[in-house]
């Protein structure tokens, strides 16, 4: 199934990466559209926004900053793009990206519960 259109195609995507946190996460869902205040395209995972791309050109800087913002329009601690390589139909093989700072919060916090 090849979708027609490129928002057909992002559909699909975050479609297939919501399936795949559903295990872990059974809440999470899309999020329907917020115009100007955009706030990522998966809910129900708390505290933490998901922007889901699938495209065959990649911009890491645009979509990080997209990511910025939109972690700033939901108050959100932590936040990735998840991205869909070509041919990949599973979201556990998805790509999750984080600038560093982003991910230094996360080891920290990690580093603080285990020593809790």
């Amino acid at each position: 199934m090849k979708p027609a259109s490129i928002k057909a195609k992002g559909r699909l995507a975050e479609n297939l990466f919501v399936q795949f946190l559903k295990a872990r996460w059974p809440m999470a869902e899309r999020r329907r559209l917020n115009g100007s205040y955009d706030r990522g395209d998966v809910s129900g995972v708390p505290r933490t926004v998901i922007e889901v791309k699938s495209g065959a050109k990649i911009d890491l800087p645009a979509w990080l900053r997209e990511l910025d913002v939109e972690m700033a329009n939901d108050g959100a601690e932590f936040g990735c793009v998840a991205i869909k390589p070509r041919g990949v139909t599973d979201g556990a093989e998805f790509y999750c990206v984080m600038s560093g700072e982003r991910f230094a919060e996360l080891l920290e916090l990690a580093l603080r519960s285990d020593s809790a």
